[in-house]
């Protein structure tokens, strides 16, 4: 029996492999006879500032950080007493879906209002007094009266 053929892109395909090989066998012997270590030409360090830098830090400028004082993500948020009753302009407010906007007077923030929010039927440009909740997407208007 005789031996299978070998293709000429087979055999450039195993003299390339053998090829890299040599290569990097040859760059293995020459990193151990130079003899430096090339992990501290990798390390950086970061300085007081954020900045990248190859120096290390001096040890005596460290200062000490409170573990309470870091907040990371949102700031808690808190308490504080809301005004519960706003005073507010219909700006939009569709009959026929159900829903529309109020501008608060105090903060010229549009608010969302819909119908199940309502106490009494309310159209365009009628000043009103609401009290805000916070719903899925924002706030919302609920107890909507109209202003007397």
């Amino acid at each position: 029996m005789g031996r299978p053929r070998e293709t000429s892109n087979k055999k450039q395909v195993r003299t390339n492999k053998e090829k890299k090989r040599k290569e990097k066998e040859l760059k293995r012997i020459e990193r151990k006879e130079s003899g430096t270590n090339n992990f501290d030409d990798m390390i950086a360090y970061v300085d007081e500032n954020g900045m990248l830098t190859s120096t290390r830090p001096d040890p005596m400028n460290k200062q000490e950080i409170e573990i309470e004082s870091i907040e990371i993500g949102i700031p808690r948020s808190t308490n504080e007493p809301v005004d519960v009753v706003r005073h507010g302009v219909v700006s939009f407010f569709n009959d026929s879906k159900g829903f529309g906007f109020i501008k608060d007077l105090d903060t010229q923030e549009s608010i969302f209002v819909h119908i199940n929010g309502l106490l009494e039927s309310i159209k365009e440009n009628n000043r009103v007094t609401f009290e805000v909740e916070k719903g899925q997407r924002g706030l919302i208007a609920v107890k909507v009266k109209i202003d007397k």
